[in-house]
């Protein structure tokens, strides 16, 4: 039977005395923090059997952080998955207690962007959202930074130079690599369709410009259609997808730049067309994930959402501590490519 490990194997592999293990153990003087989590570290990999109170003693001297998560559309998979990787990186920050509060809005009225903002913003430190750029909202983050509360911009950017930071991926890079797949797996030049959700996702837009530059700089023989406005719902995608293949029979790619990817899924499987167009979208979910499967769609654009969660995070607790910032920048994570071939 293998020998329990004692104090005195914790401090061997952790590389200090055992005073100093005995002194994390029981909250007795202060211990530097990098030393306490070394004690902790080496405590879980050994496999002592009071390393969850050693974590808890390192934990409860931290400052609790109440953070704010305000996404949309809870009913979709990419949102579920988003909430769960929030509360995750919330719950385990290292250097805070953190509080995760996340809720959503439904529609894409301002109005009610702003009342569940200002609702989340009464009990938490910081605020980060998904919503689109609009007056309303950006008064409303004008508001909460007098009042000394940061907020951040996820996915898509608003209120630029008023709120805290954004955290996303370089949209007009994710429009470009887009187009860049449609020009090289297209058999030959056609129609190129691009959906957004709304113009007012700035997010969308670069997208939509990203694009469109590629093509014009790069294949100048592709035509790019009018962009189609589907509010991310994925039964005027469907519509409008059976519209365009019908009207269109030289159309050879079709990129979804924001969500109500499953209208367009549906239709080419009803459609069936003679020459697939090349299919572009975002975030890997069941539907997606079949699609590549079935060779209906080409290539997914995903968020590294475990990343991006612990970068906001991150920077949420930075903010809640040191203040705001003199100049509100961006963060941009690297966007996952998922092929047929990889998934």
């Amino acid at each position: 039977m293998a020998k329990r490990p004692t104090i005195s194997d914790v401090a061997r592999a952790s590389g200090v005395s055992v005073a100093t293990v005995d002194r994390v153990l029981n909250s007795r003087l202060p211990v530097r923090e990098e030393t306490a989590q070394r004690v902790y570290e080496a405590a879980t990999v050994i496999g002592y059997h009071a390393a969850g109170l050693i974590k808890q003693r390192i934990r409860q001297d931290l400052p609790e952080y109440r953070l704010g998560f305000l996404l949309q559309k809870p009913e979709q998979h990419f949102y579920q998955e988003f909430e769960r990787e929030l509360e995750t990186a919330t719950l385990q920050a290292p250097r805070f207690r953190g509080v995760p509060v996340v809720d959503f809005w439904s529609s894409q009225a301002p109005e009610d962007i702003v009342a569940h903002l200002d609702k989340l913003a009464a009990k938490t430190n910081a605020v980060a959202l998904v919503s689109p750029d609009h007056p309303t909202v950006t008064a409303a983050v004008e508001r909460l930074k007098a009042r000394g509360i940061p907020v951040f911009s996820l996915l898509s950017d608003f209120a630029p130079g008023v709120r805290e930071g954004y955290v996303g991926l370089n949209n007009r890079k994710v429009g470009r690599t887009a187009a860049w797949m449609i020009a090289k797996c297209a058999r030959r030049p056609g129609k190129v369709a691009v959906f957004v959700g709304s113009h007012r996702f700035h997010g969308h837009e670069l997208r939509e410009i990203g694009v469109r530059a590629y093509f014009r700089e790069h294949a100048p023989d592709f035509t790019v259609l009018e962009t189609l406005v589907n509010l991310e719902t994925a039964d005027l995608t469907h519509q409008a997808m059976l519209d365009l293949l019908e009207r269109h029979p030289d159309l050879v790619g079709c990129y979804i730049a924001g969500g109500g990817m499953e209208g367009a899924i549906s239709a080419m499987r009803i459609a069936m067309p003679a020459h697939h167009p090349v299919m572009i979208c975002n975030e890997i979910t069941p539907e997606s994930r079949a699609a590549l499967a079935d060779n209906i769609v080409t290539m997914v654009i995903g968020t590294p959402l475990a990343r991006l969660c612990r970068e906001l995070v991150d920077l949420m607790a930075h903010a809640i501590k040191d203040g705001a910032a003199n100049a509100p920048g961006q963060t941009f994570l690297p966007f996952d490519i998922y092929l047929p071939e990889n998934i």
